[in-house]
């Protein structure tokens, strides 16, 4: 089973296909957003960690990933024509591969965003902690594997370790 969408299908289309394909490959979702106006996200358990990096990022080692002591998978779904926020973490690093469709994405080491880079199906990109990013839905949804890498052991990451510095929603 592969995730492919149109810019055409609706939300919920998406995300019930995005969970069956989750539940195909064993994946326990502990929590869905469906929610967020540029699209959502699944969390996959903790404990699944390894498998998450075999499956979507078998370059790595899972020693490689781990800058505290805890690492958090999860899968983005960002529809057509939407931006995540101008965005920044205090406690966390990123790692994104796009498996599905096309995205684009801006990062910067400071507060200005540089012109957005395209990723097709594949593409890598590791996000330092602090490092200013925003990932951009294109023509098509993109779907994105995501690896939180904690960077505070006693303070992990969480949703509200999120600086936005611009957002089209208003947050």
């Amino acid at each position: 089973m592969k995730l492919s969408f149109s810019s055409g299908q609706t939300k919920d289309s998406v995300f019930d296909a995005a969970e069956n394909y989750l539940q195909s490959h064993h994946f326990i979702v502990t929590k869905q957003d469906r929610e967020r106006p540029w699209g959502g996200f699944f969390v996959i358990d903790e404990n699944q960690a390894p498998k998450f990096i075999h499956t979507y990022f078998p370059h790595l080692e899972e020693k490689e990933l781990m800058i505290g002591n805890k690492l958090s998978p999860k899968i983005l779904l960002v529809a057509p024509q939407k931006k995540l926020s101008w965005q920044y973490h205090h406690r966390r690093a990123e790692i994104w591969k796009l498996i599905s469709g096309t995205a684009g994405v801006i990062t910067s080491n400071t507060d200005i965003e540089n012109t957005p880079m395209l990723l097709n199906t594949g593409s890598i990109i590791k996000l330092k902690q602090g490092e200013r990013h925003r990932l951009i839905g294109l023509d098509e949804w993109g779907v994105v594997a995501e690896i939180w890498q904690h960077t505070d052991v006693h303070n992990p990451s969480d949703e509200d370790d999120i600086i936005r510095l611009q957002d089209d929603f208003g947050r």
